[in-house]
């Protein structure tokens, strides 16, 4: 759209922020975009509660273009539950109406002088009372209903418009609060508490500019392709819509991927009580999607006689046999309750582990116990309010056990608790959780348990070129993130007969030969014109090149994700982050999951050091001059 947006939240100001076309070829969009806006503002002295911390909501150039599962937006600030940078991504159609907007991204800084919320029509910014229009303290849904109300009240007449909000949680400011668009949560690293701290309850934003796409008719064909793609593969097609992310249940336990009570084992003897099947043929009413998505991986449950979205697999296997328990129900019910209180559950359910492993080993007496949860409701509702004990589970389990002790059974990394899948049985995902830009991230991370059991199916033990995919996958991954793409599109990169045929010779040679190629992914992030070509399984390319005209080829995309992620750690450095807090709880590093076989433990620092040498960072994990001038990061 050719525009970026600079709002003092204090001094109720709107200005126009500088982006020239050179920075949109270099920065693309989304979080990469983000990241040179605050590695050009950020000094490395500011806090996440201060009028100093800014955030910046950014789109993707692909959004608006009918892209497969294009309609994501990126937030990025100071994180305050992990003190250096925060990135969250979101459905929901927030981003699509701020480009109808006219913007590419909107800057917020300062904080307003009193409970706010913000409302944007085209080039028209309105900041109206959160008290006196009733929103401040409602929860996630009837503060969106409220708005819906009110904004139908001044138009007249009902119209379309995006919005995001917070909840309970990012009022009181909760560690782990998130941003909500719809269903959609932007739910990771506390965004949503930095709003609480800034006054703004939330945003509502509506247009009519068109967009614009290069080559408008080739677009078009190119998409319906794409879809039709996307809908044969196994796993875009098949897995994802019959039982979305929910269906890696029983795989994860099959493989001893399940984290089960706090991470000490990866298995749950009643995990077919609350798996993906249970909840598809007992509970699902109806498969969702986020705008233009084909994928449709988003669950529709019932939770007091109204349909809400379901629980995915991170809460599945988090707020299930993480804590020890097998009362599915209860998760649905849990999963709309944090939902409507604002918080993540994944860094709830986790610090809720830590707290009953450390009240059972006696270093901490809170009356938390696994496989008693009856009163964890009320306990979701403490949390959100900061009452009795629900305000020290609000710090997450990083700073409780700084407090309390037991830092080895502390599930997360860079103070952002872990995802559900166990790295004792899929040690790249170890590597990419600690090296995760944001913290224990599995998607920042490089999501490399596709190839370690739940796509492929190569040596999930050992370190052989698990640097190497990581580096490859993250850097995809955040150029796919940087389009305003769904992540999911990216699963379709493995041909379907790899999945569908697990023994057969050629998936069987490729499982093999995973863990000796990793020199030749070095030398394609040395030389990515090497592969100045489309591949036929990867649509990203083509479709990039027609919506926005840029000539991009599968070298340069690589070359734009690199970009991104190294740019990314280079203002995380700026906060602090060293090779050192590229780590992982001793339970993980230290302490096999299987007692009778020495592998089963995540080899971090070996892999740390190849990771390092691949990226262009030093041993520190910095990333060295001549790696910033090579990316153009500096001249």
């Amino acid at each position: 759209m050719g525009k970026v947006v600079l709002v003092d939240l204090t001094a109720r100001a709107v200005s126009e922020y500088p982006w020239t076309d050179e920075q949109r070829k270099l920065y693309i969009g989304g979080k990469t975009m983000a990241d040179r806006i605050l590695l050009d503002q950020f000094t490395g002295a500011e806090k996440p509660f201060s009028e100093e911390n800014l955030i910046v909501i950014a789109t993707g150039p692909l959004t608006g273009t009918g892209a497969p599962s294009s309609g994501r937006f990126d937030l990025s600030a100071l994180s305050p539950q992990t003190g250096i940078i925060a990135s969250s991504n979101c459905g929901g159609s927030f981003g699509y109406y701020l480009k109808r907007a006219g913007m590419d991204a909107l800057i917020l800084k300062g904080k307003c002088p009193e409970h706010s919320w913000l409302v944007i029509e085209n080039d028209r910014f309105t900041f109206r009372s959160a008290d006196e229009d009733g929103l401040w303290g409602l929860k996630v849904t009837p503060c969106q209903e409220r708005i819906e109300e009110l904004l139908t009240a001044q138009w007249g007449v009902k119209r379309a418009f995006g919005q995001m909000v917070i909840g309970p949680a990012g009022e009181n400011q909760v560690l782990y609060s998130g941003v909500f668009s719809g269903e959609r949560a932007a739910g990771r690293t506390g965004i949503g508490a930095v709003f609480g701290w800034k006054n703004l309850k939330g945003i509502a934003v509506t247009g009519n500019h068109e967009f614009r796409c290069a080559h408008p008719e080739k677009m078009e064909k190119w998409n319906q392709k794409w879809f039709d793609y996307l809908r044969r593969h196994p796993l875009t097609g098949n897995q994802l819509p019959r039982m979305g992310t929910a269906g890696l249940v029983s795989s994860m336990q099959m493989r001893g991927m399940l984290s089960t009570k706090n991470y000490s084992a990866g298995t749950y003897d009643d995990f077919e009580l609350v798996n993906g099947e249970t909840l598809a043929e007992e509970h699902n009413i109806i498969n969702k999607g986020c705008l233009t998505c084909p994928i449709k991986c988003a669950r529709t449950v019932e939770v007091d006689g109204r349909a809400v979205k379901g629980p995915e697999l991170e809460t599945l296997g988090l707020l299930g046999g993480n804590i020890l328990n097998n009362d599915l129900s209860k998760i649905i019910r849990w999963n709309n309750e944090l939902d409507e209180l604002g918080m993540d559950t994944i860094s709830c359910a986790n610090t809720l582990a830590y707290a009953m492993e450390a009240n059972e080993k006696g270093l901490w007496d809170n009356g938390l116990k696994f496989g008693e949860t009856d009163g964890l409701s009320a306990l979701f509702e403490d949390i959100a309010y900061r009452r009795g004990l629900g305000d020290e589970l609000a710090q997450g389990s990083k700073r409780l056990a700084q407090k309390y002790g037991g830092m080895e059974f502390a599930i997360q990394s860079k103070g952002l608790e872990l995802a559900a899948y166990e790295p004792r049985r899929a040690v790249g995902q170890g590597l990419g959780y600690a090296v995760s830009n944001r913290g224990g991230c599995h998607l920042n991370g490089g999501y490399l348990v596709i190839l370690e059991g739940l796509g492929l199916n190569t040596d999930a033990q050992t370190p052989h070129a698990k640097a190497d995919f990581t580096m490859l996958f993250q850097d995809l991954m955040e150029m796919i993130s940087a389009t305003g793409q769904c992540l999911f599109t990216s699963y379709a990169f493995f041909p379907g007969f790899l999945i569908t045929r697990p023994n057969g010779v050629i998936t069987r040679i490729c499982n093999a030969a995973i863990p000796f190629i990793g020199w030749a992914l070095r030398a394609i992030n040395k030389f990515p014109l090497a592969l100045a070509i489309h591949l036929p399984v990867f649509h990203h390319t083509k479709g990039m090149q027609y919506a926005v005209g840029i000539p991009m080829t599968f070298g340069s995309f690589i070359r734009c994700g690199e970009r991104g992620y190294t740019m990314e750690r280079w203002l995380d450095t700026r906060f602090g982050v060293t090779a050192r807090d590229d780590t992982l709880p001793k339970r993980l590093t230290d302490t096999p999951q299987d007692p009778s076989n020495p592998r089963t433990k995540v080899p971090l620092d070996a892999m740390k050091k190849t990771y390092y040498k691949a990226r262009g960072w030093d041993e520190n994990g910095v990333p060295t001059q001549k790696t910033l001038k090579k990316l153009k990061i500096i001249d």
